[in-house]
């Protein structure tokens, strides 16, 4: 892993030195600009209920968020690059315990938010907005993630994520459209890997579509595999409008990665029972073997590919506090699944937060 990142870096860097090296040192004017922007915000909320008619539960929350957007313009090429980051906790009241013992009052702390999205592209134009881009993504987490089963003294949690475990990098070399507030990416040599480096998490099954060895062995950690590479398709698009109306921002991304050897992993078989031995894939709940092999061809693509799509609402009541919706929904077979929505992953927050914003003033 640490070669990998030495390599991008590298070719982050010689795709630098090479460009600045290409303008005439004498001319005055300056290579290329920097526009950076940085907004830092923390959205608390508060619910409390004592000896309330319609009742309901005590709920503190507390999230931290930074957004930070660092673009380098060059006459002959871009480098733009997204800092996206999240983490956040919730204290409840489950049992409505008497607020004058602070001790019982809140029985549960669950992370409410956790996000670490990296990226990091290099764009040159071609031709009436089309280009090439080369895009480096990472995705992963701060802390761990649990499943939580009861209440109070009797809640028992599972450890189900944490940092690395997993995380996504994935690398692209794209064809990509661009106008003002609107892109398209398309790429047909694109790398993702997963990590999962939580040994953990392996041994109980959660492998986050890391394929293990042959010779693996729950109570070996010598057998593990920590990471798998797939070659793929990607399409990405996304839109961002300020003041859609009068101080309402709309940012909006759809993301699609179809794996190349997935149909291999799957094993797909018009026999249930062959399919059972020979796939390397993990039923989420509710599915079954002679549902997975009846799909059709089209069926079967569609079932395979990643989606992650995103929405977001802004609305600033003024120059640092705003009101926000965000929608993140994924659908990824990788996923074993919590409970009922198998591999589909959904988020949604709405909210009020106090933000600040540092922008580099314009030339």
């Amino acid at each position: 892993m640490r070669k990998l990142f030495t390599i991008l870096a590298a070719l982050a860097l010689t795709a630098g030195v090479a460009s600045a090296q290409d303008e005439p040192a004498e001319s005055a004017a300056p290579a290329g600009k920097w526009e950076t922007s940085s907004t830092p915000a923390l959205k608390v909320s508060e619910t409390m209920f004592n000896n309330w008619s319609t009742s309901g539960n005590s709920q503190i929350d507390a999230t931290a968020t930074f957004f930070g957007n660092y673009k380098y313009t060059h006459p002959k090429f871009v480098w733009d690059n997204v800092v996206d980051l999240a983490y956040g906790y919730a204290w409840q009241d489950l049992d409505n315990s008497s607020a004058d013992s602070v001790g019982g009052l809140f029985e549960t702390r669950r992370k409410s938010n956790d996000k670490i999205d990296l990226t990091s592209a290099i764009s040159w134009n071609a031709y009436k907005g089309w280009g090439a881009s080369f895009t480096a993504n990472l995705k992963t987490q701060f802390g761990a993630g649990y499943e939580y089963d009861g209440i109070g003294v009797n809640q028992t949690q599972t450890m189900v994520s944490s940092f690395f475990a997993p995380a996504y990098l994935t690398t692209a070399l794209s064809f990509e459209h661009k106008k003002e507030t609107w892109s398209v990416s398309l790429s047909f040599l694109t790398g993702k890997t997963t990590f999962v480096v939580n040994d953990s998490l392996i041994a109980g099954g959660r492998t986050y579509g890391v394929i293990q060895p042959d010779n693996f062995d729950a109570a070996d950690p010598s057998t593990f595999s920590h990471a798998y590479f797939a070659l793929g398709s990607y399409i990405k698009a996304q839109y961002l409008k300020k003041d859609i109306l009068p101080s309402l921002d709309l940012y909006a991304r759809a993301e699609l990665f179809y794996d190349y050897k997935k149909s291999s992993n799957m094993a797909w078989d018009n026999d249930a029972t062959a399919m059972a031995a020979n796939s390397k894939y993990t039923l989420a709940e509710g599915e079954t073997w002679d549902g997975m092999s009846a799909k059709g061809w089209l069926a079967k693509r569609a079932f395979e590919t990643d989606l992650d799509f995103e929405v977001k609402l802004d609305y600033r009541f003024s120059s640092h506090i705003a009101a926000n919706f965000a929608l993140n929904l994924k659908w990824d077979t990788d996923f074993s699944g919590m409970g009922k929505w198998g591999h589909w992953q959904i988020y949604q927050m709405a909210g009020v937060q106090v933000f600040f914003s540092w922008k580099t003033p314009k030339a």
